[in-house]
């Protein structure tokens, strides 16, 4: 019976505890292994969109998701003088800013409340080797302590260790020549209810967005194929992101003030997953471990979600895990495909390296906020992808 399956997850941020939601409801027994002493509740925006709406929906948390909106009205386009260049409100078509638009440690929480009860969470220990056998994969942790469970399941993201034990170098980690930092700063009186996109000379760009905590998250990004960068330490990442925002004018010299005051500076190289498999024997991955389609696309959530829900039906309805996971996949890849192919000159287009590259982001911005239909995204990221519930195949699962 699946009902007396043991399943071990790893990671407790999104697609793990989505996963748990669901395997719990199922009848498994399910644990969910983090390698942080209690839960990261930091991070910037995410939304929940398309087929991702649908799975929260039917988890009871959408009002909450809803609820927990940051209150962002919509993108404004700025010059280097603060000056607005262009305008997307959040109800237009084609907005940049969701319905759902939730910080991510708001998500988890909503995610760690509605599952606590039914899913036994282990925190400060990570996975540090994996044993599988016929019936039973044994696996080691961080304390030396060792235990067998039915399934081990990878959720601990884009960077995800567990993925090694399990597949070693297989999964392509694909570099898009992008890098990015965020963080949280003190809000001030300039700052308004809108997101604001400054587009500097040299291939960079900041996001300022408001939130519903009183502050304001910021992003800072710039092209790069330079890949030392992502073995550095924290202090040699902030020297570089210091040097790559000289002479960016508009808020520069807050974003640089900031990274010295902030002890909390996420910073990372944007890159997919690209695995021909997601599944060895009794062990396998969900969302960004297996397949990041990386923030460029605002589809990550919904992966993770409707990854999570689909995974956890497919073990419901099979005796056997091969099964299942064949099942799944056949679901799921294809799904996987579309949402990760993004639209020709992503990242390129919006990081111009000219002052005349700025000068025609700004205008074309200008001009697509004056149609009549908002196309914003599909000059400047792949959101227009709102894969809606209609293009994967969301069965009830008894």
């Amino acid at each position: 019976m699946n009902s007396k399956k043991k399943v071990l997850i790893s990671g407790a941020s999104i697609a793990g505890p989505t996963l748990g939601f669901w395997l719990a409801k199922y009848g498994f027994q399910v644990t969910i292994v983090e390698r942080s002493k209690s839960l990261r509740l930091g991070g910037q925006n995410l939304d929940v969109r398309g087929a991702g709406r649908a799975v929260v929906r039917m988890m009871g948390v959408e009002k909450e998701i809803l609820a927990a909106n940051t209150g962002e009205i919509g993108l404004q386009f700025v010059n280097r003088n603060n000056k607005v260049e262009a305008e997307f409100p959040a109800e237009g078509g084609d907005s940049f800013t969701s319905e759902a638009e939730i910080l991510r440690g708001d998500l988890v929480n909503i995610l760690y409340k509605c599952t606590k009860n039914d899913v036994e969470y282990v925190f400060g220990k990570y996975i540090t080797g994996i044993k599988q056998g016929s019936d039973k994969v044994e696996v080691t942790f961080s304390d030396n302590e060792s235990e067998s469970f039915d399934l081990l399941i990878a959720a601990d993201g884009v960077r995800s260790t567990t993925r090694k034990l399990i597949f070693g170098d297989e999964p392509e980690l694909k570099f898009l020549g992008l890098y990015n930092a965020w963080y949280t700063i003190p809000r001030i009186e300039r700052d308004t209810q809108w997101a604001r996109w400054y587009t500097a000379p040299g291939s960079r760009v900041m996001v300022l967005r408001p939130d519903n905590h009183g502050t304001i998250r910021a992003s800072f990004s710039f092209l790069s194929d330079d890949k030392k960068y992502l073995s550095q330490s924290d202090n040699e990442q902030k020297k570089v992101l210091k040097e790559k925002l000289s002479g960016a004018g508009w808020e520069e010299e807050r974003l640089m003030k900031e990274i010295d005051n902030n002890n909390e500076v996420y910073f990372d190289g944007i890159s997919q997953v690209k695995a021909p498999r997601w599944f060895d024997g009794r062990a396998g991955m969900i969302g960004d471990a297996a397949y990041c389609p990386t923030p460029l696309t605002g589809m990550g959530t919904t992966l993770a979600m409707v990854g999570a829900y689909l995974l956890a039906g497919e073990l419901s309805r099979h005796d056997k895990h091969e099964d299942a996971f064949a099942a799944y996949e056949k679901r799921m890849r294809p799904f996987v495909e579309k949402v990760q192919k993004l639209p020709p000159g992503v990242p390129w287009l919006a990081h111009p390296k000219s002052k005349l590259g700025v000068t025609v982001v700004n205008t074309a911005a200008g001009l697509l906020a004056s149609r009549p239909i908002k196309m914003v995204s599909r000059l400047f990221s792949s959101k227009e992808k709102d894969v809606t519930k209609d293009e994967v195949e969301l069965p009830i699962f008894e």
